[in-house]
């Protein structure tokens, strides 16, 4: 489960990054970074 939520976070993170072109805003750096960080923790955790 957590693998697949680290999978669904990680590509939320790729969305985010293309919104970023679009609007530019501190906040959405933060969260873009936060998505991908956890999301690729949680993926590879699981083994």
């Amino acid at each position: 489960m957590k693998r697949l939520i680290g999978f669904i976070l990680f590509w939320i993170g790729i969305g985010m990054c293309v919104m970023l072109f679009i609007k530019n805003g501190l906040l959405a750096l933060f969260i873009i970074i936060a998505c991908l960080v956890l999301g690729y923790n949680l993926f590879t955790s699981c083994k």
